[in-house]
């Protein structure tokens, strides 16, 4: 069901987020007039609905550290639960672009989801924000002048995998994914940088989507004896993967990797089996940057929780809008202009700044992590302002 929730009930409903938000305007959110319409179509029941909401939260406090403003504009939510459900998305976009008349659409978690909300968006010229569904294809195929990404490809953090992998002398490994896109496009990231530095992918097992019955995959990697294993699950598959990986006797003798999703927002219930287990991401915990801590403070106390990474793509898809409304004065019919004033931003994130690729996809480091305790702790940078490739992209 969508229903609208203008600025001043968000703060008469989160007294405590408003008391914890008094801060001064950020130079990004330049002064003006028009109220802006902000359509946010994220999951906000099942599966994915902490992710929806903590997109939402990262979004709401970049508007509140702007003075309660984007781009000098008071702003007018409308949301949408898209209950991750693709055959729902063009639906339930097209509620937001014509019955709502957003200036921005702002979603979503589930590649499927965004994937159709971005053929919607080329065919009304609406411009989208995707705060977190890492298809290929996005900044791929489906490119275009209006469509934007503040996360990253599945490509990036499975390609720098595959570099620190083989820089630690790993010559053969097996791969193991669900069998879906993201999965493939995943094995595929890892697999090109790791075969170009001399490694070789013995097997690519996949197992199909959402089974978590892993025992036959993991007795075919205890007979294969690869010197590692790289991985693509998420969620709670991602939970009994990690589980089952050590319970199998496999933790100490076939050293496990894979892309941060698999030990994100998932420690508390891996428990000590995910201890030391190395993951490549755009963000990472103990971070020396002082965004990172100015963001982590204000959230804490807004919100009474820790912000994860998928906080911090909402707060970034917030300040990527608030450039292009401070670049026209918050004028959005100066559409032109308002697209310009977003690409050529650098966006101080808490995940470091970066940059938009042509393609309008993420220019950023990606962080080699270790499982610490409940925590995901940086180890060093895996790959410096790595770009996603955007095959296909003809923009």
């Amino acid at each position: 069901m969508s229903h609208e929730v203008n600025r001043r009930q968000f703060l008469l409903s989160s007294a405590a987020v408003a008391a914890g938000l008094a801060l001064p305007s950020a130079p990004l959110f330049a002064q003006g007039a028009r109220k802006v319409r902000v359509g946010l179509m994220l999951p906000y029941t099942g599966t994915y609905a902490a992710l929806g909401n903590a997109i939402t939260n990262g979004f709401k406090l970049a508007v509140e550290q702007g003075g309660g403003k984007l781009g000098g504009s008071e702003v007018e939510y409308f949301t949408v639960d898209d209950e991750s459900d693709a055959a729902k998305a063009p639906e339930n976009a097209n509620k937001l672009i014509k019955r709502d008349n957003v200036d921005v659409l702002v979603g979503t978690v589930h590649s499927g989801v965004a994937l159709a909300m971005a053929r919607v968006a080329r065919e009304t010229k609406t411009l989208l924000i995707v705060p977190n569904a890492g298809a290929d294809e996005i900044t791929g195929p489906l490119c275009a002048p209006n469509i934007f990404r503040t996360s990253f490809s599945a490509w990036q953090p499975a390609y720098a995998m595959g570099g620190v992998m083989a820089e630690r002398k790993h010559k053969k490994v097996v791969t193991l994914s669900w069998k879906y896109s993201f999965g493939e496009q995943s094995v595929a990231g890892f697999k090109e940088a790791f075969e170009k530095a001399g490694g070789e992918v013995v097997k690519e097992l996949y197992l199909p989507f959402p089974n978590v019955e892993f025992q036959p995959y993991l007795t075919e990697i205890a007979a294969l004896k690869p010197d590692a294993v790289f991985v693509f699950f998420a969620g709670g598959g991602a939970v009994k993967f990690v589980r089952d990986y050590a319970a199998a006797g496999l933790k100490n003798t076939i050293p496990l990797y894979g892309s941060g999703f698999l030990t994100d927002g998932t420690l508390e219930a891996q428990g000590d089996a995910a201890e030391g287990v190395l993951t490549t991401l755009h963000y990472a915990d103990g971070l020396d940057i002082p965004k990172d801590k100015e963001f982590r403070a204000a959230y804490a106390s807004a919100f009474k929780m820790q912000p994860d990474v998928y906080a911090v793509q909402g707060y970034d898809a917030a300040q990527l809008f608030a450039a292009g409304l401070a670049g026209v004065k918050g004028d959005v019919s100066k559409r032109d202009e308002l697209i310009k004033a977003m690409e050529s931003v650098t966006i101080d994130s808490p995940r470091g700044k970066f940059t938009l690729s042509k393609a309008h996809n993420p220019v950023q480091d990606i962080y080699l992590r270790k499982v610490e305790g409940k925590e995901n702790k940086v180890v060093s940078v895996a790959a410096k302002a790595l770009a996603d490739p955007a095959r296909g992209c003809r923009m």
